[in-house]
């Protein structure tokens, strides 16, 4: 393209110098102004311009050129050369009507092969192994969506709760880390290994967890497990059965259905459907058979598509941590995977007592998941043609509101249902471990990624 625009203007200077000889005038120094814009400097081109303006010329020659050329002999002339060819060797800046004296010149260095040819740098080969460790984590994800579904039975047992609260505490480690150490540094342009930001933030952490220690020592030794801290208002009374069967939609959905799992462990079974009711739908798979749609209530339509839609923005972060690398994405996709498991299981629990059967809820919960794989081709795309900060931002911002607005009160609620000293113990020491382990894969992770090679 720019030989082409050279050429041009070559072409129209020579015509506009012809035009002494009866050729009509044809405007053209505006092109050879702009040669003089991008090389020079005050509508001039200094010699040592001149060379760059010959290199740039003779790289962007097709390597055509050299096959069967009949100046395959001739010397390649240089800068100053050409200069003393034009009896322009006292001048030190060369104007518009100078360079339209030498295009011919500058212009046979595309012609000639004798002339340093730069191949171009050839295109950077797709990095496959980005899909592949992408589709990898959001499949190995999107499968823990069914563990829900296999541990609902062990609700009922009575470790059940403990293990629940440290699952729920690791998942607020790892995502509260993993956007102060990795999301948030990347939207901002830091290196989370140079500038001593590491130190910072395990800081952040440290006021975070400090002031989690302190409170619930207190709330143990004076008796306040009941209490809110800072609240001023009673706590709000849980949404009524007849609420949620209206369609209600309660405004903490998890922490209220998980608090129900671990504090009465004989809740109902989803309520059966009568022989009457049920339906196969020939247009859907045999399997896939239960309450009639119209029959679910809407509580079960809005759990999934905030689902789908909390699960694209899940895939946007996977998508574009895995362009930085892979250990990034790793780390990423480590602390959804880890959020996963608690909130798909509050979630199995809603749906199968707004009236799906099993097979529905298996069904529509995969069915969002799906929009985890569209987030990942669009977060890989996006990562790879673009900077990304915008979705770690994002990434990072949602992360910091699951852990701290959702996941915590989560696993608040679950310890006040313990009424033994013993019992309440046992439940701290437990989230203690849980965000301590949280904290601790997403940090070894930052630490040693410059020394983990994955081939």
């Amino acid at each position: 393209m720019f030989c082409m625009q050279l050429l041009l203007s070559c072409a129209l200077a020579l015509a506009a110098q012809s035009a002494r000889a009866g050729v009509p005038d044809v405007p053209g120094p505006e092109f050879l102004e702009n040669i003089l814009q991008f090389f020079g400097q005050n509508d001039s081109i200094s010699t040592r311009n001149l060379e760059n303006l010959l290199l740039l010329v003779s790289a962007r020659r097709s390597e055509l050129i050299s096959e069967e050329n009949p100046l395959e002999d001739q010397e390649c002339p240089s800068a100053g050369q050409i200069l003393f060819h034009f009896n322009l060797t006292n001048v030190t800046e060369l104007t518009v009507e100078h360079l339209g004296r030498i295009c011919p010149a500058v212009l046979t260095q595309v012609l000639l092969p004798s002339c340093p040819y730069t191949a171009p740098p050839p295109l950077p080969p797709l990095d496959y192994s980005v899909w592949g460790y992408g589709f990898l984590a959001v499949t190995i994800i999107n499968l823990a969506s069914l563990l829900g579904l296999l541990l609902i039975p062990f609700t009922k047992k009575s470790y059940f709760p403990k293990v629940l609260s440290y699952f729920i505490g690791l998942a607020i480690g790892t995502l509260f880390s993993n956007a102060v150490l990795q999301l948030i540094p990347e939207a901002l342009g830091f290196n989370p290994n140079a500038d001593s930001y590491v130190e910072n933030s395990v800081a952040i952490f440290g006021g975070f967890y400090l002031l989690f220690f302190v409170e619930k020592v207190l709330k143990m030794c004076l008796g306040l497990d009941g209490e809110h801290g800072h609240s001023h208002s009673s706590p709000a009374d849980p949404p009524t059965e007849s609420y949620l069967q209206n369609g209600g939609v309660p405004e903490k959905k998890d922490s209220v259905v998980l608090a129900q799992i671990v504090t009465d462990r004989n809740y109902p079974e989803p309520p059966q459907t009568p022989t009457q009711e049920v339906q196969v739908s020939g247009t859907m798979c045999h399997w896939l058979r239960g309450q009639r749609i119209t029959n679910i209530k809407t509580v079960a339509w809005m759990i999934t598509l905030g689902d789908a839609l909390h699960n694209f923005i899940d895939g946007l972060a996977i998508g574009a941590s895995f362009t930085v690398s892979v250990l990034t994405g790793f780390s990423t996709s480590t602390a959804i995977f880890c959020e996963e498991f608690p909130h798909e299981l509050g979630d199995f629990v809603i749906l199968l007592n707004s009236g799906m059967s099993v097979p529905q809820a298996v069904f529509f919960n995969l069915l969002s998941a799906m929009s985890c794989y569209i987030g990942l081709v669009f977060g890989i795309l996006l990562g790879s043609s673009f900077a990304p900060n915008a979705i770690f931002a994002i990434a990072g911002g949602m992360f910091l509101y699951i852990a701290l607005a959702d996941m915590f009160p989560e696993m608040d609620s679950i310890a006040k249902g313990q009424t033994q000293t013993s019992s309440k113990i046992i439940f701290f020491l437990i989230q203690n471990a849980g965000l301590l382990s949280g904290f601790a894969i997403i940090l070894l992770i930052t630490l040693f990624a410059g020394n983990i090679n994955l081939g």
